[in-house]
């Protein structure tokens, strides 16, 4: 075989910039196949217009894309190849963000306090009947999935029609992070005495909620959007422990005012978190 236009792998590596266990890593995976295997040695041997291939892969992999996914990316057009670049791009500035607002309250605790930064009310909330949509996930899917469930939520709604008792609200059944997945319910509250639900779709529920106290703080504008709303869970969370309460259900997150863009100046959200009274001690 004409070996002229082909280079041994050790060569390649130091062309291409990927170490030679990784390319055989690759070559293992199908992500990049040499052109030849020296039948007795086992040697590889790469093409020399591989080596763009092989930076390619490179740069994808120092994105953080998958193995697989590079696989697919490297047979895939132009078009799409851009895509999943400008997915990945905005994952990275959304990461880059929700650092930025961890490193900034990890600075300020220090000189104000958590708490000192949010006002905490507390208030009755009395039962209510409410139409519920849950489904669990991380935060990447939250935006997505409350637009779409409270499109439901209000088209079966106005099929009643409802009487709404209050603003719409989501409960969280846990932590909603990158990190972290749990149940998340998209929830109307309406008048139990008035015209009632039917035809509800699968996944669609309507539940009793009991009187609760709850222990209350407010954002708006910027304050409103994530990572930044995080801040106000904390300061609740911590509020709520220094007074010796307990924490008794699932947090809420009340659309007090909303326009439909995450970091709109107008917005103004509740978050409140139901309570028991303080323990004896």
């Amino acid at each position: 075989m004409d070996r002229r236009n082909l280079l041994p792998i050790g060569q390649f590596s130091q062309a291409s910039g990927l170490s030679i266990t990784a390319l055989r890593h690759y070559d293992a995976g199908g992500v990049l196949v040499p052109a030849y295997v020296d039948p007795v040695s086992g040697y590889r041997y790469f093409r020399r217009d591989q080596v763009r291939t092989a930076r390619s892969i490179r740069a994808l992999r120092q994105l953080d894309i998958p193995v697989d996914e590079v696989r697919r990316l490297l047979g895939a057009g132009e078009e799409e190849l851009a895509a999943a670049l400008q997915a990945q791009l905005r994952a990275a500035e959304q990461r880059l963000e929700a650092q930025r607002s961890v490193v900034h309250s990890l600075l300020s605790r220090p000189t104000e306090g958590a708490g000192m930064t949010h006002r905490v009310t507390v208030r009755q909330s009395a039962a209510e009947r409410i139409l519920v949509r849950g489904a669990t996930l991380d935060n990447s899917g939250l935006e997505a999935f409350l637009r779409s469930a409270y499109q439901e939520l209000y088209a079966v709604a106005g099929r009643g029609p409802l009487t709404f008792t209050g603003p719409a609200f989501v409960r969280f059944h846990g932590v909603c992070d990158e990190e972290n997945e749990t149940l998340v319910e998209a929830c109307l509250p309406f008048w139990e005495d008035g015209a009632q639900p039917a035809d509800l779709p699968d996944g669609m529920t309507v539940r009793e909620l009991p009187e609760t106290t709850l222990a209350c703080t407010e954002v708006a504008g910027a304050a409103a959007a994530f990572p930044r709303i995080l801040g106000a869970y904390d300061a609740l969370a911590d509020w709520i422990t220094e007074h010796g309460f307990t924490f008794a259900g699932p947090v809420r997150m009340t659309y007090r005012r909303w326009t439909g863009t995450p970091d709109d100046p107008d917005n103004r959200l509740e978050i409140g978190w139901p309570i028991d009274e303080p323990t004896d001690g």
